[in-house]
């Protein structure tokens, strides 16, 4: 048999199992009406593992047998998607409170005046003067005390990737993301007291910003030190009287009366950092159309590859994907997603409500404009 025959074969074989698939389809659809008249559960454990083992009981081949409990896997997979959504169609429409950006009257940002984070919370919210805190946790502690209407907070840096305590706090907040903004980052090196860069003894600025710099810093040999902020770490430059620098905006700069001795110092000459606005209370924006969710998966074989394809399935776009610690003393990681989709959509509802079931921990986290 020669290989266009081989090939041949095995399209046939592929038609076959595509028409029993969708014979199956079929019957899970009434297995959904079932579920549905008896107020049952889509993911029922118990059956889901009695199918996987009688599959590899029946697959005489035993290099295969991984391989075909994947495949059922994957199967039973798209089957609870097709029954969240045949199961969810009849469901009342949720209404949402909208963000009000322009009626707010506390809103708040970490650092001081010249921070990046207020040139985001201007992009929101205009002229409206944030309150400024002097950590991220304490932006996040105001907001879910009410204290905040909205606290804005960066999130992913286009050179340096995540703001991993960001992510940390988001865990430890009941709180949700309702807005993106983007803020271009031009970094500075200024200071007070020196002339010149060979002058600086150390370079204070947040952890983010001295990442940023990278290069910079490293041909020209300057000592850092962490700070918490690019603006609070100007303002304490200002007030030293000692020959160090601060890395932060031309405009935090310029309002301190500090001596810029070096321009444009990011590693990439497109450097931009996206700031979440976040609320105590869901609020979803007509133009939302991405999801913010964090989820842990069990610590067992397969688990990330079964949530990746509950993703693919849906022809959901995953934007990103991260994970932190649990700082349990375990290894065990919490993983955040930000994806594609509008929370109406009969498919994303449908998604949200198999990851609830289905996984040890599950939470929406908020929806927004992909900027």
């Amino acid at each position: 048999m020669d290989l266009q025959q081989l090939r041949n074969n095995i399209d046939d074989i592929d038609e076959q199992i595509l028409g029993l698939f969708m014979k199956r389809m079929e019957f899970c659809r009434g297995v959904a009406d079932y579920k549905k008249e008896h107020d049952m559960p889509v993911f029922q454990g118990d059956r889901e593992k009695q199918v996987i083992d009688r599959i590899k009981a029946l697959t005489n081949d035993k290099e295969l047998e991984a391989g075909t409990a994947a495949l059922f896997t994957s199967i039973m997979d798209i089957s609870k998607i097709l029954q969240n959504r045949k199961l969810l169609s009849a469901a009342e429409e949720t209404v949402y409170d909208v963000p009000d950006f322009e009626n707010a009257e506390h809103i708040g940002c970490q650092g001081t005046s010249g921070a990046n984070s207020e040139t985001a919370a201007r992009l929101i919210f205009g002229d409206k003067q944030p309150i400024f805190y002097k950590t991220f946790e304490d932006v996040f502690a105001a907001v879910q005390s009410g204290e905040l209407d909205y606290g804005v907070i960066p999130v992913h840096n286009s050179t340096a990737g995540s703001v991993s305590s960001t992510y940390d706090l988001m865990a430890k907040y009941s709180v949700y993301t309702v807005k993106e903004v983007c803020v271009e980052i031009n970094h500075c090196i200024a200071s007070k007291n020196a002339a010149s860069i060979d002058e600086i003894t150390t370079v204070y600025s947040h952890p983010q910003a001295i990442a940023q710099c990278c290069n910079y810093l490293t041909a020209h040999g300057l000592k850092t030190s962490e700070y918490g902020n690019t603006a609070t770490a100007a303002a304490m430059v200002s007030e030293s009287c000692e020959k160090i620098a601060a890395i932060c905006s031309v405009d935090c700069a310029q309002r301190l009366g500090l001596n810029i001795l070096a321009k444009n110092v990011a590693d990439c000459e497109l450097n931009r950092t996206r700031f979440i606005c976040i609320s105590r209370d869901m609020q979803i924006a007509p133009e939302a159309d991405s999801i913010s969710v964090m989820l842990k998966i069990p610590d067992t074989e397969g688990s990330l590859y079964r949530l990746l394809t509950k993703f693919c399935v849906n022809g959901m776009n995953l934007q990103k994907i991260e994970s932190r610690p649990l700082k349990d003393g375990s290894f065990n990681v919490m993983f955040y997603l930000d994806f594609d989709g509008r929370i109406d959509d009969p498919g994303v509802k449908a998604l949200m409500n198999d990851l609830a079931e289905n996984l040890e921990y599950f939470r929406f986290l908020g929806t927004f404009k992909n900027e």
